[in-house]
């Protein structure tokens, strides 16, 4: 045997201690996901193969709940309502987000200015849609308002669809507004004065300056901010819980409260778990693909 081979095993034994304490430290963490993550994912998926009321044992029926599922034009409602959630999470609390921290990050007291924005992200989810709920609902505090100005014919906002997935993406901009805007401020802030400074001797001002200095320089945040609002929106149900309860009907019902609905009320744990089963592949591909194309791009660079 080589010296560099004693060596190289010397060093091993060395290590193994502290691989054994290294394995010793990771192993609760692995078990406690295992049981709370993968273990209810892999009965889900069985039970989305299986006729299961709750009671008894499922019965083994392949996937006729995945066959019901897309024929049923709820769930195609559901998918449309929760594609509209997606671009509405991104277009409004993202970009109103950006805005804020645009117009403040430079300024003195610029936190005081953007504190009033943050305080709805303190509340739940529930809280927000009761507290949207009064100020849309019939003859509620906007339509009072509407009439002191003279207009009474005033829309039903959270009866009429797809108006009322509209407003509920507004209260949820609402409340999601402040948190973009401050994770954009901390970025606006990491930026380093010595382009800015020579950008503006350059003459590069207002949206100039946004489009060659700032935004790309904000772009790993800001795949952050869009991909968490990605997968948010992909899995919205308290607010739409709170606020119209998916109704008229299914009118404004996404793929989560659906997958309630069919689990919970209708006690179709198969057909539950086969719409839960679609919405974490959703979720997951959606994810997958934002981040590949994130990394290639910045590859690409």
């Amino acid at each position: 045997m080589t010296s560099d081979k004693i060596a190289t095993a010397k060093d091993r034994r060395r290590q193994d201690p502290y691989r054994r304490s290294a394995l010793g430290f990771i192993a609760p963490g692995v078990l406690l996901v295992a049981v709370l993550l993968y273990l209810p994912l892999l009965w889900t998926t069985f039970l989305s193969f299986t006729k299961y009321n709750g009671l008894g044992d499922p019965q083994w029926i392949g996937t006729a709940n995945y066959l019901e599922m897309f024929n049923d034009p709820g769930f195609i409602g559901s998918v449309f309502n929760t594609l509209l959630w997606v671009a509405g999470t991104l277009l409004v609390p993202v970009g109103i987000g950006l805005g804020i921290a645009l117009l403040t990050w430079n300024l003195a007291g610029g936190i005081w200015l953007r504190l009033p924005f943050l305080i709805p992200y303190a509340l739940s989810g529930i809280g927000v849609g009761v507290i949207w709920s009064f100020i849309l609902g019939n003859d509620g505090a906007l339509d009072q308002a509407l009439a002191f100005f003279g207009v009474t014919d005033t829309p039903r906002w959270l009866v009429d669809a797809p108006l009322n997935t509209f407003v509920m993406i507004l209260a949820t901009a609402w409340q999601g507004v402040g948190v973009n805007a401050l994770l954009f401020t901390i970025g606006l802030q990491s930026i380093p004065k010595e382009p800015l400074e020579a950008a503006k001797i350059d003459g590069a001002t207002g949206f100039r300056l946004f489009r060659s200095i700032l935004w790309p320089m904000l772009r790993p945040l800001t795949a952050v901010v869009v991909g968490l609002s990605i997968v948010a929106s992909l899995k919205t149900f308290d607010v739409v819980q709170g606020m119209t309860k998916g109704g008229p009907g299914r009118a404004s019902e996404t793929l989560a409260l659906t997958m309630y609905r069919e689990t919970f009320f209708n006690s179709d744990y198969g057909l539950g778990s086969a719409i839960a089963v679609f919405l974490t592949i959703v979720t997951l591909t959606a994810a997958i693909l934002y981040l590949r194309q994130q990394l290639s791009s910045k590859q690409g660079t």
